[in-house]
C-alpha cells in the first residue's frame, strides 16, 4: 500500500465512525496489505483525531487468547489506541446510536504511575511502573464489515488493526488494587447479559499472565519509538469471547474479590 492508500483508508474509517455506515474490507480492496500497512492506517486515524483535539489516554491489547488467534490465523497480539472520548463511567448507559455493532469484553486494566518502554522491558519493570490494576470492560465496535456480503470473506487481522483494533470504549470498575495483591492469572470474570450468564474466563487466558501482555505492548511500541506514559491505561486483553450488545442490553461483569463492572446500552 502507498501512503495515499493509508490516508484514504483512514479517511474512510473516520467517515464510517461519524455516519455509522460500515465500509468494505480493506483486505479485499488491498490484497497486498500487511501488518505494517494496517498500523500505518491506524496511525493516520490517530493523527487526525489528535488534530481534532482528542487526547490519548492509553492503549488496548487484543488477540491475546489462543482462541482468538486461531480464529484469525495469527500468532501474535495486536494493539489499538484509547482516546479520551471513549471513557464511560461505571454503571453508565451508552446513548442509543453511539455505536454501530457494539460488543463487550472483560479485561484487567493496568493504570501506570510511571513511564515504561524499551525493547528490553521485563515483567519486573511493568510491575514497578504500574500504579494499580482494576476490573474493566472494553466496548468494541466495527467500522468495517465483519463479512463481505458478495464473497463471504471474513475480515482479517489487518482490517481489525486498521480499525483501531475495533476499539470503541472503556469502563473501569471502582475497585483499585496494587498489582501484586492478586495472582492475576487467577482473576476471572462471570459476565452477564440481561441477568443471564454469557461468558466466563480467567486472566491466564491472556498470554498466560496479563502482565506479560503489557510487556509485549511496551516492546512492540519501542519498535516505533513509542512508550507508555504515566497515568495511561492499558487494557491487557480479554479472557472471554466478545458479547453482543444490541439496544436494551445490560452488562454485569463480576470479577469476584477483584470487583465488578457494569455498563448498559440504551
Amino acid at each position: 500500500m502507498t501512503p495515499e492508500d493509508h490516508a484514504r483508508a483512514a479517511a474512510d474509517l473516520l467517515q464510517a465512525e461519524r455516519t455509522h455506515q460500515q465500509i468494505g474490507l480493506l483486505s479485499l480492496r488491498h490484497p497486498e496489505m500487511g501488518m505494517d500497512d494496517a498500523y500505518e492506517v491506524q496511525n493516520a486515524i490517530s493523527r487526525q483525531k489528535l488534530s481534532e483535539g482528542r487526547k490519548v489516554i492509553g492503549w488496548k491489547i487484543g488477540l491475546t487468547s489462543k482462541a482468538m488467534q486461531y480464529a484469525l490465523n495469527i500468532d501474535i497480539p495486536d494493539s489499538g489506541i484509547l482516546f479520551d472520548d471513549m471513557v464511560f463511567a461505571q454503571g453508565a448507559t451508552v446513548p442509543a446510536g453511539r455505536f454501530i455493532q457494539p460488543r463487550i469484553e472483560a479485561e484487567i486494566a493496568f493504570v501506570m504511575k510511571s513511564a515504561i518502554g524499551g525493547k528490553n522491558v521485563s515483567r519486573a519493570d511493568i510491575i514497578a511502573a504500574t500504579g494499580y490494576v482494576a476490573p474493566s470492560i472494553e466496548i468494541l465496535d466495527t467500522r468495517i464489515q465483519r463479512v463481505d456480503p458478495e464473497t463471504g470473506k471474513a475480515r482479517t487481522v489487518f482490517d481489525t488493526i486498521s480499525d483501531n483494533a475495533a476499539n470503541a470504549g472503556i469502563v473501569l470498575g471502582n475497585d483499585r488494587h496494587r498489582v501484586d495483591v492478586f495472582d492475576l492469572r487467577w482473576v476471572g470474570a462471570l459476565t452477564f447479559r440481561n441477568g443471564e450468564i454469557e461468558e466466563t474466563g480467567l486472566g491466564a487466558g491472556v498470554l498466560n499472565d496479563p502482565v506479560e501482555s503489557v510487556v509485549w505492548l511496551a516492546r512492540r511500541m519501542a519498535q516505533y519509538g513509542q512508550s507508555i506514559a504515566p497515568g495511561q491505561v492499558v487494557l491487557s486483553g480479554s479472557f472471554i469471547r466478545p458479547v453482543e450488545c444490541p439496544p436494551g442490553t445490560e452488562i454485569h461483569a463480576d470479577f469476584g474479590p477483584f470487583g465488578s463492572v457494569d455498563i448498559n446500552f440504551a
